[in-house]
């Protein structure tokens, strides 16, 4: 099974944290910059994850919104797929990390087992988010302007969590808990 990280950073943050969660993931892994995609590509791998930061009040990153109608189009079916975005929660509370949200909406929809969803909002000061869903984030969320020093060790707990996942048949029966 192929893994690829498809991914749109604009100041570089999200690339960033791709590349923490290659080097985190510790196989062969594709990083893959949305800006330079083709839907058919999906088609090549079995596990795929994708990243994004929002921008604005709760916007797609340029590369994502300039790709979306083509993504909207693409056949995850049978396929495993994991979120992570980048956002800034303090300068905006009312739209954080609500990319990854809009992103979780269309993989749902073109047939895609979500996992390494159920990560917890504790930790996280904001007043609302497209990417919550039953009470947790749909994927891994970093804000590297005001929480740098967990990135880490949010991005190893998460990857510890989408390795299993990866592997299994069957994604995780309660949402993730980090202690």
């Amino acid at each position: 099974m192929r893994t690829a990280i498809f991914y749109g950073s604009s100041g570089g943050t999200t690339k960033s944290v791709a590349e923490q969660i290659k080097k985190a993931l510790g196989y062969d892994v594709d990083l893959i910059d949305v800006a330079d995609a083709k839907g058919e590509e999906f088609e090549r791998y079995d596990k795929i994850i994708l990243g994004t930061s929002t921008w604005g009040e709760g916007d797609l990153q340029d590369d994502w919104e300039d790709f979306f109608e083509e993504f909207q189009k693409v056949d995850l079916s049978g396929k495993k797929v994991a979120l992570f975005g980048t956002g800034d929660q303090e300068e905006y509370p009312e739209s954080f990390v609500d990319a990854m949200g809009i992103l979780y909406e269309q993989p749902v929809s073109n047939g895609a087992e979500i996992v390494g969803g159920g990560w917890p909002l504790e930790g996280y000061e904001f007043d609302n988010s497209r990417a919550v869903v039953d009470g947790a984030f749909v994927g891994l969320v970093i804000d590297e302007d005001n929480q740098p020093d967990l990135t880490p060790f949010r991005v190893s707990k998460w990857v510890e969590s989408i390795k299993e996942e990866f592997s299994s048949k069957k994604g995780p029966e309660e949402p993730l808990r980090i202690v």
